[in-house]
């Protein structure tokens, strides 16, 4: 279809998945700060006032897991008292010895896709893009207003429309925001309305039909893992392409970059914006797959959607020629053992333009 609807969610690092991510990355970010060879795949799970902390660490750091963990609640704006429960053991000998090679090896079998569009400045999918961007300023107004009826836990959620394959106008806005007991909802309403979505979505996109819904369950004052659970991994749509692009199902958060679930994608997301940059192709798809203790991908594909301005042959000869997708060479070009993940693990690890990330640039 040329015309139609596209609706992305996101959703505020207060949201007890989200919680989870920046738990997890929290904790991968201290084990490469003390140790770029930790082998990392260590998640979270909360409910009420329990988290539970778990996975695989193969690394010389000295973690306090309890004390990272709380550290990211408080941060975060949370201020209930946790328990905090953990079970680690080390990576499995059998993988470990199929990924530490001279050159690293992949971690994990698996497909991976990246994606970029010429629809935004940012080469991104516009209803993930604004979502993401909403959610985070819903954030950003939390905690630097002392007088915000705001609190951590918080949705959004944007529908476009599309006319030729191309956003016409945005149709929806939704916003759900946790918030202060007795804040009368009218006021909550043109509070989010003036701080969150003016100052965040390009009004030339709204029209007269544009429908903006908040709070539409109306009283959103319980949130947080005390009103739903949380698991590492679980908001993958939000953490990539809001659903515009396939997605292999593994999450990003957690896993060290020998894992190609996130180095892989990083780097397919690299290698599809290049080529749109480089107008080879209005929209590009790649996908990648890899076998464990293999250093190269077991297949490539590329999907331009028949926007391509050369042809198939030239772009996979430019793809051939520019980049390559052995996992050691990926975690190098793009500097991943680097403390740099837990900005990532809330509004999205692409499009970024609010941090320095080396799959976003574009290749000399």
């Amino acid at each position: 279809m040329k015309n139609y609807f596209f609706t992305s969610e996101s959703v505020t690092e207060g949201h007890p998945d989200k919680i989870c991510d920046k738990i997890s990355d929290k904790i991968l970010d201290e084990a490469l700060r003390q140790d770029f060879n930790s082998k990392m795949a260590v998640e979270a799970t909360i409910k009420d006032d329990l988290i539970f902390i778990y996975g695989e660490a193969t690394t010389k750091a000295k973690l306090d897991y309890e004390r990272i963990a709380l550290e990211v609640i408080r941060d975060i704006g949370y201020k209930e008292k946790y328990q905090v429960i953990t079970k680690i053991s080390k990576q499995s000998s059998e993988i470990n010895k199929s990924v530490v090679k001279d050159r690293i090896c992949a971690g994990d079998q698996g497909t991976m896709f990246g994606y970029a569009t010429n629809e935004t400045k940012e080469l991104m999918p516009l209803p993930i893009l604004v979502a993401n961007k909403l959610a985070k300023r819903l954030s950003d107004v939390r905690k630097n207003d002392e007088d915000t009826p705001l609190l951590p836990d918080g949705k959004t959620q944007v529908t476009v429309e599309y006319e030729n394959d191309v956003p016409k106008r945005i149709d929806t806005i939704i916003i759900s925001s946790q918030h202060k007991k007795g804040y009368p909802q009218e006021l909550l309403k043109e509070y989010i309305l003036e701080n969150v979505i003016n100052k965040t979505v390009d009004m030339n996109l709204i029209d007269k039909n544009t429908k903006i819904l908040i709070n539409t369950s109306g009283s959103f004052t319980l949130g947080g893992s005390f009103t739903d659970s949380g698991t590492t991994g679980r908001k993958i749509m939000v953490d990539t392409y809001g659903g515009m692009a396939r997605n292999g199902g593994g999450a990003l958060s957690s896993k060290d970059p020998s894992k190609v679930d996130r180095s892989a994608s990083y780097y397919a997301r690299y290698v599809a914006k290049n080529i749109v940059a480089n107008d080879l192709a209005s929209r590009c798809e790649i996908g990648i797959s890899y076998a464990i203790g293999y250093e190269k991908p077991i297949s490539m594909f590329i999907d331009t959607f028949n926007t391509n301005k050369v042809s198939l042959e030239d772009i996979y000869r430019y793809v051939n020629e520019n980049f390559d997708f052995s996992v050691d060479n990926i975690i190098k070009e793009l500097d991943l053992l680097r403390p740099i993940y837990y900005e990532l693990a809330s509004y999205g690890h692409f499009g970024r333009n609010d941090l320095d990330l080396s799959w976003e640039k574009l290749k000399k």
